[in-house]
């Protein structure tokens, strides 16, 4: 923080001083909430006195701003490219006079109701979506984020307001079949699952991926469940997969805000766009045609030293680009889950939650939340309930479902089978309609849907003894 000369382009007196910031890239890192992440890039602000004063000069930038100045070099970035040459110039008309402090009000106002804020989701560039965000209370997160509807369907319909799905993450350690398959039957006794039955392979290659397809695939089909499946292999493998008939329904793929950041995972658009044309050509939805499932998280592009000196969270909202351009079912945030080096602790953790996902429904993404944090740290399940319960109250559109909140093959602590029950129940919020319905007719839920059955269902009482080693 100095007092500005000729250098600086932007510009805000307070008393006798008068604040200058070098560029919009480093406006908005200046700007951004205190996160670590931040601070070991080198590009947070000083004090507290600094963010302050960056956020009111950042709320008196046009939104025009954005589409002249880009963050990453248009030249050297291919999601930089995708975001300028994709964006939508009608969608942007009604909100292109405003400032990004114009645009929080206005977002905030009932002028911005549910059609209208769909109808602009095509202008507003990530950029745009991570700058009203810096000057958002976790309030007026929540509020927006609850306004913006995002429908998506495969097996089942997603997204629809007053719902919440789940991921069922049946991980093991060692890819036991058994174990995996005891983890979904717990995980659907739960009315888990109808986001997507979604493994991470301990034994990531084709083969593994093809067998834990075809187990899923099974049990999805054995017991008619409206739901679909995902190994989250590499988008390659899964390329492979298909390629061998194995029974894929979604594309996974971790994506990142940079190209510098997607190379390094070993992918480009291209990539994605061979997977998603291949994962269609099966024709496997019966509701729906979503078939990419994207992860993201804060801290992915400075751990791969591909941010470009670009504050985290904006790194993040620009990988929201990659997404949308593949119409995905699910995307998730995987939030805390690379470390206290990027997000400290609860309050940061749950401050990042709510951004991305605000961010998302924003630009028009089926955004969920792997709400989670690693055990190094400072948080715990309590924090991730506050987080939850934030989330659903904001329209999240899934959250994960693993046995007792423990990955014990990622080993991290996130969201347990349960937690889902709590925030349902809380909050009156349904599963998927499709999968409610199986729900009741399998008899997992009794009178209503929010009644277990305490009886295992005759169902699934066979597949029980045969996991027991019974008869």
């Amino acid at each position: 923080m100095t007092n500005a000369s000729s250098k600086f382009r932007f510009r805000h007196t307070v008393g006798e001083h008068t604040f200058g910031f070098q560029s919009l890239t480093e406006l908005m890192a200046k700007a951004t909430p205190a996160r670590s992440g931040d601070r070991l890039a080198g590009v947070a602000a000083d004090t507290a006195e600094e963010r302050a004063i960056a956020q009111m000069t950042l709320a008196d930038v046009p939104l025009k701003l954005f589409l002249e100045e880009v963050v990453v070099p248009y030249e050297e970035d291919e999601i930089t490219r995708l975001i300028i040459d994709e964006h939508d110039k009608s969608a942007f008309a009604p909100i292109s006079h405003l400032t990004v402090g114009g645009f929080r009000d206005w977002l905030l106002s009932d002028l911005a109701t549910p059609k209208t804020l769909h109808a602009i989701r095509a202008g507003v560039t990530p950029e745009m979506a991570a700058a009203v965000s810096k000057i958002m209370r976790n309030q007026d997160l929540i509020l927006v984020a609850k306004k913006c509807h995002v429908k998506t369907a495969f097996r089942n319909t997603i997204g629809l307001p007053g719902h919440l799905s789940t991921r069922l993450q049946p991980n093991h350690p060692t890819d036991d079949i058994t174990g995996i398959a005891a983890s979904i039957l717990d995980g659907l006794m739960y009315a888990n699952g109808d986001a997507v039955i979604g493994i991470n392979p301990a034994t990531d290659n084709v083969a593994q991926a093809c067998r834990l397809m075809k187990m899923m695939d099974d049990v999805i089909q054995h017991y008619e469940i409206p739901t679909q499946s995902c190994v989250l292999t590499h988008v390659t493998n899964t390329i492979e997969c298909i390629e061998q008939g194995a029974p894929v329904d979604l594309v996974f793929q971790s994506i990142g805000g940079t190209q510098a950041t997607n190379d390094s995972f070993g992918f480009n658009l291209a990539t994605l766009a061979e997977a998603q044309d291949a994962a269609l050509s099966l024709k496997r939805g019966t509701v729906g045609n979503n078939v990419m499932y994207f992860e993201t998280g804060q801290g992915s592009a400075l751990s791969a030293n591909a941010h470009h000196n670009v504050d985290q969270q904006t790194c993040e909202a620009r990988a929201y680009a990659v997404a949308r351009k593949f119409n995905p079912l699910l995307v998730n945030t995987v939030v805390g889950f690379i470390g206290p080096e990027y997000l400290y602790d609860g309050k940061e953790i749950t401050r990042a939650g709510l951004e991305d996902h605000f961010c998302a429904k924003l630009l028009g993404l089926p955004m969920g939340c792997d709400v989670c944090y690693t055990n190094h740290a400072q948080a715990d399940q309590n924090d991730m309930d506050n987080l939850m319960t934030l989330l659903a109250v904001s329209g999240c559109t899934f959250i994960m479902g693993i046995p007792g909140s423990d990955d014990i093959m990622l080993n991290y602590q996130t969201t347990s089978f349960h937690d889902a029950m709590y925030v349902r129940q809380a909050l009156g919020l349904n599963p998927s309609p499709e999968f409610d319905q199986w729900l009741k007719h399998t008899r997992i839920f009794q009178d209503d849907q929010f009644t277990l059955n305490h009886k295992i269902p005759g169902a699934f009482e066979h597949s029980l003894n045969r996991l027991l080693g019974g008869a």
